[in-house]
C-alpha cells in the first residue's frame, strides 16, 4: 500500500522560506517555530522537509475544495455576500484536541488522518483560479488545515488570482514570523487570525507560544492587512470574564476597529467534553467585548440566538449597516465608499463599490465545486 507520506512528499518543490546553515541542515521560517531541519528530518508540521540541504515545500496539490460564504470564514468586513473559493492542503503546526478539520490538519502526527490520503488531488494554480472564475467567487481562501506552512504554493495561486482581480485571504492560527507575512503581502488582502487564549501555558498545550500570535495580530495590522480575529469561546478553557476581557482589551489596543469574533465550540475529534458553548455565553463575551472599547464584536454559529451581534453596527449612531441571519446577508445599507448612509461615519473593512449588487437572501451555505 503507498504511504501517505510516499505521496506527499512527490508533490513538493524547494520552498523559499527558509535559510541554509552549515552541514546541511536548513532554518524554516514559515511559521513560530522557525524550525531547524537537519537532512532527512522534518518541522513540526511534518509536511516542510530537508531533502540534502534544500527545503521541500508542499506543492501542486489540494485536499479540499468548496466553494463558501465568505462570512463563514469568518470575514464579515469582507465582500459580503460574496463567495469564496477555499481550498486546503495538509499539515498543521498546531494540534489541537478540539479540531474541526483534524483529518486534513494531523497528518503525519495522527494515524486516523491517513484516510486524507484518498482526498489528495494534483492541480495546478490556474485551475484553483479558473474553479473560482467558473463558479461566480470573488474571493481565494486558503484554510481546512494551517495556510502558513504552505504560502509558497498559495502565493502561486494568488499570484494567478490577483492578476484577474481575486481578492485573497488566509484563515490561520496566527502562529506567523515577519518574514513569511512580508512574502504574503503583496497578495493577500485579509487575514482571519484564531486569538485561542490569553494563557500561554493553555497555548502551549495546543503546540503554540501565545507571544507569537500577539505579535503576528500587531504586524498584520501594521503592515495593512484587513485582521478579524477569532476566539473559539471553549467552556472551562477560556470563557472566564477576566480571560475574555484581556484578549477584547489587547485587540483593542492594535485597533479598535478589528472585529472580533466569539464563536460557539461544539465536542469535536479528542475532545468531547465539555458540551456546546451556550448562546449566553456567547453574548456574555460579546458585551465583554464591548465594554473593552472594540467597535464590531460579533457573535457566530448560533445563527438567531445572539441578539444584535450578527449585525455590522455604525459604532457612531447604531444604524444597522449589514444585517445578518447566520452566514446569509438579509440587508446591506453601506454606501460604496464604506459609509453609514446616517451618519457618514466611515465603517472600516473591504467593501464593494456596487452596494447595489450586494446578494441578499443567499443560500448561505458552503457548495462542493
Amino acid at each position: 500500500m503507498t504511504s501517505i507520506e510516499t505521496v506527499l512528499d512527490q508533490l513538493t518543490a524547494e520552498g523559499k522560506l527558509y535559510e541554509p546553515l552549515d552541514e546541511l541542515a536548513v532554518r524554516c521560517y514559515a511559521c513560530g517555530h522557525r524550525c531547524l531541519i537537519r537532512p532527512d528530518r522534518r518541522g513540526i508540521c511534518k509536511v516542510r522537509y530537508n531533502k540534502r540541504g534544500k527545503l521541500q515545500v508542499p506543492w501542486g496539490y489540494i485536499a479540499a475544495l468548496q466553494v463558501d460564504p465568505i462570512e463563514k470564514k469568518p470575514f464579515n468586513h469582507v465582500l459580503p455576500g460574496n463567495d469564496a473559493l477555499t481550498f486546503g492542503m495538509l499539515g498543521c503546526d498546531f494540534h489541537c484536541d478540539y479540531c474541526q478539520n483534524h483529518l486534513t490538519s494531523q497528518t503525519f502526527r495522527d494515524p486516523a488522518s491517513d484516510i486524507a490520503l484518498s482526498l489528495i488531488q494534483r492541480v495546478s494554480a490556474e485551475q484553483i483560479v479558473q474553479y473560482a472564475m467558473r463558479n461566480g467567487a470573488r474571493i481565494i481562501a486558503s484554510s481546512y488545515n494551517e495556510p502558513l506552512i504552505t504560502s509558497e504554493w498559495s502565493v502561486e495561486i494568488f499570484q494567478k488570482a490577483t492578476q484577474v482581480g481575486l481578492k485573497c485571504v488566509y484563515i490561520s492560527n496566527g502562529n506567523a514570523t515577519p518574514e513569511v507575512l512580508e512574502y504574503l503581502r503583496p497578495y493577500l488582502s485579509a487575514y482571519k487570525i484564531d486569538l485561542k487564549t490569553m494563557q500561554d501555558k493553555q497555548y502551549r498545550m495546543l503546540g503554540g507560544v501565545l507571544q507569537n500570535v500577539l505579535d503576528s495580530i500587531r504586524l498584520a495590522h501594521k503592515l495593512g492587512l484587513w485582521i478579524e480575529i477569532v476566539t473559539l469561546v471553549v467552556p472551562g478553557f477560556n470563557d472566564s470574564t477576566e480571560e475574555l476581557m484581556e484578549a477584547a482589551r489587547f485587540i483593542a489596543s492594535v485597533s479598535p476597529d478589528i472585529p472580533w469574533h466569539v464563536t460557539a465550540f461544539h465536542p469535536d475529534y479528542k475532545m468531547t467534553q465539555p458540551g456546546r458553548t451556550s448562546s449566553n455565553t456567547l453574548i456574555r463575551a460579546a458585551e465583554i467585548g464591548e465594554e473593552a472599547g472594540l467597535n464590531y464584536v460579533y457573535a457566530g454559529n448560533l445563527a438567531g440566538q445572539v441578539n444584535v451581534y450578527e449585525n455590522t453596527i455604525c459604532p457612531a449612531c447604531k444604524k444597522i449597516v449589514v444585517e445578518r441571519y447566520g452566514y446569509t446577508i438579509k440587508g446591506y445599507q453601506l454606501t460604496k465608499a464604506g459609509k453609514c448612509p446616517n451618519c457618514a461615519g466611515d465603517i472600516p473593512g473591504i467593501w464593494t463599490d456596487e452596494p447595489q449588487k450586494v446578494k441578499l437572501g443567499g443560500f448561505g451555505m458552503p457548495r462542493f465545486v
